[in-house]
């Protein structure tokens, strides 16, 4: 009975999300592309607008990259926050057992912007002026942008109406080499579950695909701090699916509790 409300909590989020999206949010995700090349050989700016390529930060560690963008009002500080939260926990550092790469997707932003975002995070990391070296924050054109983007199959728009990108929210782990590992999806990332994936990607160890609950960023008003009807469908359809998942589990739990009980009498 466990296994049967494990699996209808998983299909009951998954399906009534993707089922009720609203129609701004049909072409925004994250495709998981396993075991495909993210292209190393692009151009980008360093925190200290130096011309850099993707693949400086390849060849001897593990990558966990960070799709966001710095000028983002939810979503990306969220994710940020989360990361540096989970590395904190762990006993690898940034620098030697891995590397941490931030690519800004919109292309106006600068690197006056992403040495803000380094220092911020750095200063939150709390390990030294060593862990610089394995916190790296680029910018760069749309083109470059584009490639990597397409490679990792992050889908995000620009919303012309509000000035904003409307995007989902997660993490991708590469290999040395720079082939994807995993996705993490979502704020939130268990130290346990990252450690593990930095562990396999640098084996070069190729995980399997997860279920996606996909968090959006989209028509989020940072003047009355409130999300739009878009994103409020969206996490009400969630919320929706949240409480009938417990409900089964809970239902589950009781059954197999009296069945305990009956058992013993």
């Amino acid at each position: 009975m466990k296994r049967l409300v494990i699996f209808l909590m998983v299909l009951a989020t998954g399906a009534m999300a993707q089922d009720n999206r609203p129609a701004a949010l049909q072409d925004i995700g994250i495709d998981q592309k396993l075991d495909a090349q993210v292209p190393l050989d692009v151009a980008f700016h360093d925190s200290t607008g130096k011309t850099v390529k993707l693949g400086d930060y390849f060849g001897k560690r593990a990558v966990i990259l960070a799709p966001v963008y710095y000028e983002c009002p939810m979503l990306c500080t969220l994710t940020l926050n989360g990361l540096v939260k989970a590395a904190k926990e762990l006993s690898f550092d940034a620098g030697k057992q891995y590397e941490v790469v931030a690519i800004s997707f919109n292309p106006k932003e600068t690197p006056v912007l992403a040495a803000g975002k380094k220092q911020t995070y750095l200063r939150e990391y709390g390990r030294g002026d060593e862990a610089a070296a394995g916190w790296h924050f680029l910018t760069g054109d749309e083109a470059s942008i584009k490639k990597v983007m397409d490679a990792i199959g992050f889908r995000y728009k620009w919303d012309e109406q509000t000035q904003q990108y409307a995007h989902a929210a997660g993490l991708v782990m590469l290999t040395p080499q720079g082939k994807i590992a995993r996705y993490f999806y979502g704020v939130n990332f268990p130290s346990r579950d990252l450690r593990l994936a930095l562990v396999e990607a640098s084996a070069n160890k190729i995980g399997t695909k997860t279920d996606q609950v996909l968090l959006f960023c989209f028509h989020y008003n940072p003047t009355t701090g409130k999300y739009s009807l878009a994103i409020n469908r969206v996490l009400q359809v969630a919320g929706v699916g949240t409480v009938l998942a417990l409900g089964l589990l809970m239902f589950g739990l009781m059954r197999h509790n009296r069945r305990g009980e009956a058992a013993a009498r």
